[in-house]
């Protein structure tokens, strides 16, 4: 039996997560001071998944770069490969809030994170 210790980030108690596997089935998660923390570490130690911001340059606006970010989680494990996507996009302005950058990287969209005004 393998046991794992994670701090909880579903609120700002940070509660200390220690959770009990055999190979990757979860017998016992204990710790949490509520139940998103349990699905939190079952989630995380059979199946961990982020949201990623970045920037990506942008073209005649008003500023030069634009936060982005995955429309949805991706997997823990390829976040680099999703950040290496974006090395090289670049936006035409104007852009707003929620335009869709980049379609299905690595299973999600790329959105924007503000409106940017062409110049």
């Amino acid at each position: 039996m393998e046991k794992k210790e994670l701090t909880c980030i579903c609120c700002p108690m940070g509660c200390d997560l220690y959770v009990e596997l055999d190979g990757s089935n979860v017998l016992n998660v204990t710790g949490n001071i509520c139940k998103r923390g349990d699905t939190y570490a079952r989630d995380e130690v059979i199946h961990p998944v982020r949201m990623v911001t970045s920037i990506v340059k942008v073209k005649n606006g008003k500023l030069k770069m634009l936060p982005v970010k995955t429309k949805d989680p991706i997997d823990k494990s390829r976040i680099n490969e999703c950040l290496e996507a974006l090395k090289n996009v670049e936006v035409n302005a104007p852009i707003h809030i929620g335009d869709t950058i980049l379609h299905n990287v690595i299973g999600s969209d790329i959105i924007a994170t503000r409106n940017i005004d062409a110049i």
